[in-house]
């Protein structure tokens, strides 16, 4: 084992209940995304998507499900762990950032059956055309800069003689300061377009560049997770911690070309766009050098116990599909479904190193133990079902089956891209299941705890 400790600890009472009322937010949002993933897989399984009477829902579904399960879901986990970072205690601003961001959310969940419609399918954040669900998209973005700036003005500053636990805290707070340059980037492009531009095109732009930063904040929240998963799941870890705050400063450094991108282009020129895609696919890469190391103590790591069984199953995991999903982020040649197969797997990669993170951090949040056999075959069935989805998809794109598409608009006239999406289809489903299993095993940790204080 590592001679420096690499745990997350949490610092007060106030510090673990702003940490569980971030957590809390995020797996309420992945439970009411997983209706709508139900619903998206139906959609676009062959035979199945015939049944259903609701096929006009789809791009409603899609909007709410992707804005669920990627950004409040991955921000929520991100506030927890800003909220851990915490050197002084902000109770009642704790709480106001938190209202706002879990109202923001409850609006979101709400407004498609209230007649909240008109969806656009623009990345990064699709959006309903209707007042209400901008009100809950602004209310959870005003929560989260809040907290956001609470937690940059009460970061854990580094002593002298740094810690495997101080270097994780730096990775932590560098986090939140490029989340604040992803959300510097929308609010400058939305000032930069031209009057008069409105609808789908209008928000592509809007979030472009944003949307592209916001990713190495997620990215190097999953390499402190994966140390931590590593660290506490018996892996050799053997970075020093000033070598390891090292390769996290060096993850986030592309971002510092952003500005100098913002102000080289026209938001609404191809040479935006293209300058963006480049910082990701090639900015990225800075995660090898931390990611190489966690993947050389994990080959070399025993067989782990207890706890140690399910965070390492997370662990590896996460790891496969993040690669997975890198390696497809190169093959992209079009606008065919090759692109939802790589962020797909970049992403959900990130989603389950969250979830090991989540399983680490219940039991220290105070809450009871974890169901360890549910909590390990979790990881496997959440990332196999996974695989199966985005090899299903990049096997149909390569028949140019489109992007955000249902039912007959998918084209689906022969036998190679019935058998893809239909591979799509089945890894859909076993992964919502393996989704299902990490709010269950959640949720028998959160229920232990409440009996225990009976």
């Amino acid at each position: 084992m590592a001679a420096s400790n690499y745990d997350l600890l949490v610092r007060s009472d106030t510090a673990r209940r702003s940490t569980t009322a971030w957590l809390t937010l995020g797996l309420v949002s992945l439970v009411a995304a997983g209706v709508f993933s139900v619903l998206l897989v139906l959609a676009r399984t062959p035979v199945v998507q015939e049944l259903i009477p609701f096929i006009d829902f789809f791009r409603i579904a899609l909007v709410i499900h992707v804005t669920l399960s990627v950004l409040v879901w991955l921000l929520a986990i991100s506030a927890a762990s800003w909220s851990l970072n915490s050197a002084s205690d902000k109770p009642l601003w704790d709480r106001l950032s938190f209202v706002l961001a879990a109202s923001g959310t409850a609006i979101i969940i709400v407004c498609p059956f209230v007649g909240a419609g008109d969806p656009l399918m623009n990345n990064y954040v699709p959006i309903l055309q209707h007042p209400l669900f901008f009100s809950g998209l602004g209310l959870f973005a005003t929560g989260v800069i809040s907290h956001m700036g609470r937690s940059l003005l009460t970061r854990t500053r580094l002593a002298a003689k740094l810690s495997g636990t101080a270097a994780l805290q730096a990775g932590i707070t560098l986090s939140t300061i490029l989340t604040g340059v992803a959300f510097i980037a929308v609010f400058a492009s939305w000032r930069s377009l031209p009057e008069g531009m409105d609808g789908q095109i209008y928000f592509e732009f809007v979030f472009w560049a944003g949307g592209h930063v916001i990713q190495f904040s997620y990215t190097l929240l999953m390499m402190v997770a994966w140390v931590v998963l590593a660290y506490a799941s018996g892996c050799r870890f053997e970075l020093t911690p000033r070598l390891t705050l090292v390769f996290l400063i060096f993850l986030a450094l592309p971002v510092i070309t952003v500005p100098f991108l913002i102000m080289a282009h026209d938001v609404t020129s191809a040479g935006h766009r293209i300058a963006f895609t480049e910082l990701m696919k090639y900015g990225g890469l800075s995660c090898l050098p931390l990611g190489l190391a966690v993947a050389a103590s994990l080959w070399r790591a025993e067989k782990p116990e207890g706890e140690g069984r399910y965070l390492r199953a997370a662990l590896a995991s996460s790891m496969w599909l993040f690669a997975v999903g890198g390696i497809l982020g190169f093959m992209i040649a079009g606008l065919d479904i090759v692109i939802p197969a790589h962020y797909h797997g970049a992403t959900v990669g990130v989603t389950i190193a969250f979830m090991g993170l989540t399983y680490y951090m219940l039991p220290r949040l105070g809450f009871g133990p974890l169901p360890e056999r549910m909590a390990v075959w979790q990881p496997w069935l959440y990332g196999g079902g996974q695989l199966l989805h985005i090899f299903g998809l990049a096997w149909s794109g390569g028949y140019g089956v489109q992007r955000k598409t249902a039912g007959v608009a998918q084209g689906l006239d022969g036998i190679g891209q019935i058998a893809g999406m239909g591979l799509m289809g089945l890894g859909g489903l076993i992964s919502v299941i393996g989704g299902l299993l990490f709010l269950i095993v959640a949720w028998k940790s959160m229920r232990g705890q409440n009996e225990s204080t009976r």
